[in-house]
């Protein structure tokens, strides 16, 4: 596999032949006010839409996503097949059986990045560069991102936002009981871990966690506090030791980060283990940038109730991820695939989608002004930051690698294995990637 530019360097929150679905037609969805879509033969009656966003904030955004699609598109019906839990695992798990029966949806939600690659080797997904050109994204998408969408020269998905992995939620109220003033951010990872005992020798949780891919979350960015973003960039194309000391020393400081935490995380959505922060029995939690949705539905004001910051040692350095959808080989109705395609990437659509979802615009070309405060800082964030790839999000490395250091890192947190044993699978489950 070849990126048109490193995994390292992206874009702020990547990664199916559509030509045309099989054929040399090369229409597209059409003309948006008409709703029509796709040309001869491509079927725009309705399009099934696979995600994991069916509950909570992620719901509002769908929603908001889908007035869009309904006013670009009236005669395309559009059919919800959002599955619920696990940061996508189920809704990953449901969509891979489905492929492998040749029964898939019309679209489906993935992370951009490395995580389409096993789709694109199985030949699951088409090719849809020709729909950069037609929509116009060439023109408003950062280069940056471009490049890392692209895999030998084509594209396989077009994201409808961009996240941010990297960011620390704070109860101000809990750090002034313990003495800590919330206005000034630890300057690194220790300076953080020592206000952290301040908060656990008080008898509050220093950092709250959930399930599995929350831990595997927090431990990327514990990484790149301790590598640095050019080092952590080199996890995933083979030029930093995965069994080396720095390695080492950044995984010690994760077990006593997780030792500190909540003893029921394995049992906890991201939601509830954020919702331990915004109740005052945590201090910190580290989660993207959807979270501030999150408190936007507890009518919760950033600077009064809430703080956000850059994990400690991150500090101009973007951790991204993006959702983005794909043109499943066989999908049933290409043209209302098209048709969706065409409402994601829109300015409509991702002005509507990311002002609920909490996440920015992969467009450039929309008014920052339109936003709240958070994506506001984000957007100019991602301009100017150094941009790398979430783990835990696919953009750094294929889902089977994800998978391996997920069960690896549970094990870890549960208690079945130490320090040395948690790197020693971490090595055996990065492996493929400097192969």
């Amino acid at each position: 596999m070849s990126r048109g530019s490193t995994m390292l360097a992206l874009v702020a929150a990547g990664s199916l032949v559509l030509t045309a679905c099989g054929g040399t037609d090369t229409a597209g969805p059409g003309d948006g006010a008409s709703g029509t879509a796709g040309g001869d033969g491509e079927d725009a009656s309705q399009v099934q839409v696979m995600t994991w966003w069916a509950q909570g904030s992620e719901k509002a955004g769908l929603e908001a996503l889908v007035e869009v699609f309904k006013e670009q598109h009236p005669d395309t019906e559009f059919v919800n097949a959002a599955l619920a839990g696990g940061g996508g695992s189920q809704a990953k798990q449901k969509l891979q059986a489905d492929l492998q029966a040749q029964n898939p949806p019309d679209t489906f939600q993935a992370h951009a990045g490395a995580e389409l690659q096993d789709y694109i080797d199985a030949g699951q997904i088409e090719d849809v560069s020709d729909l950069y050109d037609e929509f116009g994204l060439t023109d408003v998408f950062p280069e940056t991102l471009m490049k890392q969408l692209t895999v030998d020269d084509k594209i396989y998905s077009i994201p409808s936002n961009v996240h941010r992995s990297n960011v620390t939620w704070v109860n101000p109220a809990v750090l002034e009981e313990v003495g800590i003033d919330p206005a000034t951010p630890p300057a690194d990872l220790d300076a953080w871990m020592a206000d952290m005992k301040k908060v656990a020798d008080a008898g509050k949780i220093p950092l709250s966690l959930g399930m599995d891919w929350t831990q595997t979350q927090l431990l990327e960015n514990i990484l790149l506090s301790e590598l640095g973003a050019e080092a952590y960039d080199g996890l995933w194309d083979g030029t930093t030791d995965w069994g080396g000391k720095e390695v080492n020393s950044a995984l010690t400081k994760f077990g006593q980060i997780v030792e500190w935490s909540n003893k029921d995380r394995d049992g906890l959505d991201w939601e509830p283990a954020l919702q331990l922060v915004m109740e005052g029995s945590a201090a910190y939690n580290v989660m993207g940038d959807w979270a501030v949705a999150a408190y936007d539905a507890q009518d919760m004001a950033a600077g009064e109730d809430f703080l956000y910051w850059p994990v400690p040692g991150t500090d101009g350095v973007f951790n991204y991820l993006a959702d983005s959808f794909t043109l499943p080989v066989g999908a049933p109705h290409p043209g209302g695939t098209k048709a969706w395609l065409e409402t994601i990437s829109s300015a409509e659509g991702q002005l509507a989608f990311n002002t609920v979802k909490g996440s920015i615009p992969a467009r450039t070309d929309i008014d920052a002004a339109k936003f709240p405060e958070y994506q506001q800082s984000a957007m100019k964030d991602f301009s100017s930051d150094t941009i790398v790839g979430s783990l835990a999000h696919g953009a750094a490395a294929p889902i089977a690698v994800s998978t391996a250091v997920n069960q690896a890192v549970v094990k870890f947190s549960q208690g079945a294995s130490d320090v040395d044993t948690l790197q020693q699978e971490l090595v055996a489950a990065t492996k493929s990637l400097s192969e």
